[in-house]
């Protein structure tokens, strides 16, 4: 057989072994990966390659930044960052028709501002807000569903664990990816909103929130304070070249370690908690990163990846319809996958054809972004969905995954301007 088709093969092969047998994608590709380097070349080179690869990755530098990040997020969750936005947010939305989901989502975005984990920023406002929403009588699918997306913005508005595995992957400035990110993050929350103030007006709540004079209003924008410090010192360190991605993400940890002490939320147990939940979550992305390399060596061995860039580049449609067909691929994928592990899988493989096309590889990270935050919400393995169901056990699945589809339809749209008007997501980037 000829290399290509051994690629194709493998690429069968690892699908079966993730979604049949249940095997976690890391090993999958590591298995895959190896039996086929072995085949295409040699056993000697796929042990050597397997032993390199496996020290290379773990003692990566930018690994580094991976946990610093996370090990961030986890802090700001564990030290109540999220109840703080969403009190003060909730004062700013007032009596508007589903104000309780507006602000919903607009504290998930000002979470995600210190936090690049989607189901971390769903399980911190979905603690508060359900009950709330409960309370005033909010219809169920759109109290989950409003939270379950909200919550895909930790994925988008940087520090993003989205874009610092594009970045690694791709050789793009990780700097750059946060900045490429921070508009299309506002402009994604303010159409989620835009959908929870439509979505309200045909199920409406039973009672409204009380009302908040001025005075009250900029009192509660102290809530913010916090978590406004953090991000423009982490996020405006990078845009100035200050400090690396790396050492950006150990001054957020820093940062987050001293006003927890400042606010007196510092305790041992809750950082306990947080270094014990980013080292699982650190470990699982090396182990993925591991068989990622690993299977992309066998890839390249096959040609397959080259060969699907000069096919691809070739034909006879417009580049951007071939943006678009990725775009609907990532999007079948997330209803079958981990955000992690698609981005690992399939970026290598998509990325040359892009650059092929000509596009900008910022502006392709977005987009790609965007559609693994509709993975995220997607069934049946949308992740955000069983965290909301989690915390509200007497709503069913069904009635979650029915109060997404507005929110699906929002982040649709966001792409489709974005892809309309690239300069959303590159004009920051371009004025660093």
């Amino acid at each position: 057989m000829s290399p290509i088709i051994i690629g194709v093969i493998g690429f069968a092969i690892l699908f079966f072994l993730i979604l049949v047998a249940k095997i976690p994608i890391g090993f999958g590709m590591i298995v895959v990966g190896f039996l086929g380097t072995v085949y295409l070349t040699s056993a000697d080179a796929a042990i050597g390659f397997l032993g390199h690869q496996v020290f290379a990755t773990a003692a990566n530098y930018d690994m580094a930044m991976v946990a610093m990040f996370i090990l961030m997020g986890e802090l700001a969750f564990n030290i109540g960052m999220g109840e703080k936005a969403f009190a003060s947010i909730l004062k700013w939305c007032g009596r508007m028709p589903g104000s309780l989901a507006m602000a919903s989502i607009g504290a998930s975005a000002a979470f995600a501002a210190v936090c690049g984990s989607s189901p971390a920023t769903a399980a911190t406002i979905g603690s508060m807000a359900l009950p709330e929403m409960k309370k005033y009588g909010y219809d169920d699918s759109l109290a989950t569903g409003c939270i379950a997306a909200g919550g895909t913005l930790g994925i988008l508005i940087p520090p993003s664990l989205g874009f610092i595995l594009f970045g690694l992957l791709t050789e793009q400035s990780i700097a750059k990816l946060y900045l490429a990110g921070i508009l299309p993050g506002i402009l994604l929350t303010a159409l989620f909103m835009i959908t929870c103030s439509i979505v309200a007006r045909t199920k409406p709540a039973k009672f409204a929130p009380p009302k908040v004079s001025m005075r009250e209003k900029i009192v509660s924008l102290g809530g913010l304070l916090e978590i406004l410090i953090l991000f423009a010192i982490v996020i405006g360190g990078l845009g100035f070249g200050l400090f690396t991605p790396t050492a950006a993400g150990a001054v957020g940890v820093f940062g987050a370690l001293v006003i927890s002490l400042i606010k007196r939320t510092f305790t041992w147990d809750k950082l306990i908690r947080a270094f014990i939940k980013s080292t699982q979550t650190t470990a699982l992305i090396i182990t993925i990163f591991i068989g990622a390399m690993i299977f992309n060596y066998f890839l390249a061995a096959s040609t397959l990846t080259f060969e699907m860039g000069k096919i691809v580049a070739g034909l006879p449609v417009p580049p951007i319809l071939t943006i678009a067909a990725i775009l609907v691929m990532w999007l079948i994928l997330g209803c079958i996958m981990d955000a992690t592990g698609m981005i690992v899988l399939t970026v290598p493989v998509v990325y040359p054809i892009v650059v092929a096309l000509g596009y900008s590889p910022i502006w392709f990270a977005v987009l790609g972004v965007l559609m693994i935050e509709a993975g995220l919400i997607s069934p049946p393995v949308g992740m955000n969905v069983y965290i909301i169901g989690g915390i509200a056990k007497d709503v069913p699945l069904g009635t979650i995954f029915r109060g997404i589809v507005p929110f699906m339809v929002a982040i649709c749209v966001c792409v489709v301007i974005i892809m309309a008007f690239p300069r959303i997501a590159l004009f920051l980037p371009g004025a660093m």
